[in-house]
């Protein structure tokens, strides 16, 4: 049984408050940090935002961290070369946010760092500050990643920089 008041949420979740909560320039600055901080370290991070669930996946009781999982091997963020890759999902509808981290990166910074940098984005977005709070995020993940994955030669990029929005 669907969940009245998180239906609620979804269906109020148009595509106009997506665009409100993220324009145009903070996806570009998401962007910029985003490559930026990749010429520092080999990892790879991508950020995606999702307005709301369909009605199957609410009905199905699909939860953020379910369909983070499911975002992150859609968009085959593990297919990097050092198992590296670092999925930042929002679902905004909720206001929840998943770190998803591939077997590698993920087996050294572990899941309580990860769930500490999810708590401090959810604060920032409670508080309107979407941007601040993504950009803080990105910013702390790439420490991670130079500090377990420091640039050493040449550096594809294997993931796409531009945040996604589905």
């Amino acid at each position: 049984m669907v969940n009245l008041s998180r239906l609620v949420r979804h269906l109020a979740a148009t595509p106009w408050r997506l665009r409100r909560a993220f324009p145009a320039p903070v996806l570009s600055a998401i962007e910029a940090a985003i490559r930026t901080g990749e010429t520092c370290h080999l990892g790879e991070i991508r950020f995606v935002v999702e307005g709301a669930l369909s009605l199957g996946a609410l009905w199905r009781g699909q939860t953020a961290r379910a369909r983070a999982l499911e975002v992150f091997s859609l968009l085959r963020v593990w297919d990097t070369e050092h198992n590296n890759g670092v999925l930042v999902y929002l679902l905004l509808a909720e206001r929840e946010v998943e770190i998803i981290a591939d077997r590698g990166i993920d087996r050294l910074v572990g899941e309580a760092e990860w769930e500490r940098l999810c708590r401090i984005m959810e604060e920032h977005f409670r508080a309107g500050e979407f941007e601040r709070g993504v950009l803080e995020a990105v910013a702390n993940i790439g420490l991670h990643c130079e500090r377990h994955y420091p640039l050493k030669g040449d550096n594809p990029n294997e993931l796409p920089d531009r945040p996604t929005l589905l």
